[in-house]
């Protein structure tokens, strides 16, 4: 499924796979919240609660859309966060990939914390 996601600065583009947790993702949207950013990381509380699948990660790629179970949060990492060993994306614990973002995931530099964020299905 096709995503958007809105800030005030920018936004970007994404799809979303078809595990249990995305399709959670995709009932509850559209969703406007609050973004954090931690490092160079993007996240944002939703109203949906999953348990880590057997492939939750805590090292993904740059783009990678994920789900942070403890937090109910979507969490996009786009380079190293405060944790990280080098360049890699390491996110807080293991989160579920959910999909990706299209195009260059450093767009989400723009995200400031506090801003109001939204996610949304594209037709």
């Amino acid at each position: 499924m096709k995503i958007t996601i809105i800030w005030p600065a920018g936004n970007c583009t994404g799809w979303l796979n078809d595990s249990s947790t995305a399709q959670s993702i995709i009932a509850a949207l559209p969703v406007d919240s609050r973004a954090n950013t931690w490092g160079e990381e993007v996240y944002f509380e939703i109203p949906v609660s999953a348990e880590p699948e057997a492939d939750a990660r805590t090292v993904v790629e740059p783009g990678d859309i994920c789900f942070w179970p403890p937090g109910h949060a979507i969490a996009i990492a786009f380079g190293p966060t405060p944790i990280s060993t080098g360049n890699e994306c390491r996110l807080a614990s293991p989160c579920n990939v959910l999909g990706r973002i299209d195009g260059d995931p450093r767009v989400l530099a723009s995200v400031q914390s506090g801003d109001t964020i939204s996610m949304c299905l594209i037709d």
